[in-house]
């Protein structure tokens, strides 16, 4: 049983703690930004969702949501490439990354970033936005289809290790860069090709589902500036992506997507990736119903794999990569808040809401058992609940909670 007490008194330290703290400006900026931990000193790509969550539970916020897009918008290049991170020269200056504080060494979408930009704009509906999102959108792609589609396979590829967010996950075993490509001591740009290691370029499958929620973003964006023919041309391409992942991703067997190395090999490691066909809604309710009972039977509802006490940990715990875990910042173990979080975009669409209790409710009880010890970090154990020193009052993790307590109704 939850202490309500706890809970409240949890929640009440938590808001003070966004409000006066983590809700701030960048130094040498006037726009307030909704800032991940002291940890991670500026703003990720894969964030944003954090300020969208923000602003859907306190609309009074979506002002903070739209400054986190236009934040990465303004720094995309002009040939289209998106910054995974901007750094807040007021947290680490040392911390200087590609040009000027940006970081351009890796991808790290993890979620579709125009599908959360179009969030945004559905908050506050302004035409020159969503004409913007539109035209930086349909760079983005081009940018991906020009720059990492070396192999010509019809999906994009993973170059370095840092491209999926994965810190120290099994799936980045035998990469040459499972961090980024780092040459005489500089980062390399993401459209370089690091060193030979005999498996990368990889078509990972996280990393084509969010190259798919794009391109189903656009043609929603397309439709809603009256590009009816440009909006059927981006469905059509979206669709040819979800052949292309069946095509070379899909195990027939094992009822499971995997990353493929160059040769076509499939690497078999079962990876939260799994979630993304979910997350970006890739598997269709009607034309894969079969499939995706399948798939949430035998891996997402499996106490051997992905079913554990606290669901569900980045790594299914009966592959054989988790011997090799790190005790921290590890995507090849632990329960990552990023994917609890993320959960609210897919579990309750696919019809598994009460499950989705019960994971909001575990992941609820394991803060609220050890707060004391470790406040409101990135990640826990799948088993016993216990969290990582890692990156303590994260902004996910945050919003984890706040969102929690709302659904379970514990602040009534």
């Amino acid at each position: 049983m939850l202490d309500n007490v706890k809970v409240k008194k949890i929640y009440d330290e938590i808001m003070d703690r966004i409000q006066n703290i983590q809700i701030a400006c960048f130094g040498g900026m006037d726009k307030p930004l909704f800032l991940i931990s002291e940890q991670y000193p500026g703003l990720w790509l894969e964030h944003t969702y954090d300020s969208i969550m923000l602003a859907k539970l306190f609309p009074k916020y979506t002002e903070i949501a739209e400054n986190t897009v236009n934040l990465f918008l303004d720094r995309q290049k002009e040939d289209g490439q998106l910054p995974f991170g901007v750094i807040d020269p007021n947290k680490r200056p040392d911390w200087a990354l590609d040009e000027d504080m940006v970081g351009f060494s890796q991808i790290q979408e993890c979620v579709s970033f125009f599908r959360l930009a179009l969030m945004v704009y559905e908050m506050n509906p302004q035409r020159a936005f969503l004409e913007r999102l539109y035209e930086a959108g349909k760079k983005w792609d081009n940018w991906l289809r020009t720059y990492r589609m070396t192999t010509k396979r019809g999906l994009i590829e993973m170059f370095c290790g840092f491209d999926t967010g994965h810190d120290n996950s099994g799936r980045l075993e035998g990469m040459s860069c499972p961090g980024n490509y780092t040459l005489n001591g500089h980062r390399q740009n993401a459209s370089v090709l690091p060193p030979d290691d005999g498996i990368t370029p990889i078509l990972a499958v996280d990393m084509n589902c969010n190259f798919y929620g794009d391109e189903m973003a656009l043609a929603k964006m397309a439709r809603l500036l009256g590009k009816e023919d440009e909006a059927e041309n981006w469905e059509k391409s979206a669709k040819e992506i979800k052949k292309k992942i069946f095509e070379h991703c899909f195990d027939e067997e094992d009822a499971f997507f995997y990353d493929v190395d160059r040769c076509g090999n499939k690497r078999k490691y079962k990876s939260s990736t799994i979630l993304h066909l979910f997350l970006e809604r890739v598997l269709d309710k009607k034309e894969d119903a079969r499939l995706i009972e399948r798939v949430y039977r035998e891996h997402l509802k499996n106490p051997e794999e992905f079913w554990t006490a606290y669901p569900f940990p980045s790594m299914a715990i009966n592959d054989p990569s988790v011997k090799n875990h790190a005790e921290e910042n590890c995507w090849g173990w632990h329960v990552q808040a990023t994917i609890v979080l993320r959960g609210t975009l897919w579990m309750d669409y696919y019809g598994w809401s009460e499950d989705f209790d019960y994971v909001c409710r575990q992941w609820l009880k394991a803060w609220v058992d050890h707060f004391d010890e470790s406040k409101i970090g990135q990640e826990i154990d799948p088993i016993t609940g216990v969290p990582t020193t890692c990156s303590q009052w994260y902004s996910s993790c945050m919003m984890d909670y706040v969102y929690t307590v709302k659904r379970l109704g514990l602040l009534d």
